[in-house]
């Protein structure tokens, strides 16, 4: 049995629409990408519980990247989208639907139904950025520091989350503010 592979991702966890667009991310070294490592499909299924459901094949990466990329698009301006952004995502959601049903204990269930299997994780992907939406499209955001790609979805009681870690992002901001003000010239 092979041991589980590591998820190398700096913010794990998101929401799985915004986890997939967090398969991108920036390091010392440059831009990052999940999914064009070698398991990284499967790194990402198995942290968003998809592992099992989902097939892991070249066809499935390459749905997988179009439901990215239309998310990508659409994160841009949720409130407004462009036509880029809604042909983009009512494409991977014209893959499947959910089904509604009565499940073996008599209560309603619902199941997903994709014309290709490779389309099931995207198809989840997108519809789960349509619940984000419903919930309240100004609360999905983009990292306010200037190199960071990740996006996050603000469960903050307030609202005003900024950063994707405040550990990270949030301390590289404030480094970099303190740095600023210590190199400007003092008047004497």
């Amino acid at each position: 049995m092979s041991s589980p592979v590591i998820d190398p991702r700096p913010l794990p966890g998101e929401p799985v629409s915004l986890d997939l667009l967090n398969t991108r991310w920036m390091t010392g070294d440059g831009p990052r990408d999940l999914l064009a490592e070698p398991d990284g499909l499967t790194v990402w299924l198995e942290a968003n519980k998809l592992a099992g459901h989902c097939p892991q094949d070249a066809g499935a990466r390459e749905a997988l990247l179009a439901a990215r990329e239309a998310l990508a698009v659409a994160v841009r301006d949720p409130g407004a989208p462009s036509r880029q952004a809604l042909d983009g995502l009512n494409a991977v959601l014209a893959h499947g639907r959910v089904r509604r049903l009565v499940g073996p204990d008599g209560r309603p269930a619902e199941e997903v139904e994709t014309d290709l299997p490779a389309w099931r994780a995207p198809w989840i992907a997108v519809n789960d950025y349509l619940e984000l939406l419903a919930a309240d499209p100004g609360r999905i955001r983009a990292c306010a520091h200037d190199r960071c790609v990740l996006h996050f979805f603000d469960t903050s009681q307030n609202g005003r989350r900024r950063w994707c870690s405040m550990a990270v992002c949030g301390n590289r901001a404030k480094a970099s503010r303190h740095h600023a003000r210590t190199k400007e010239p003092r008047p004497e």
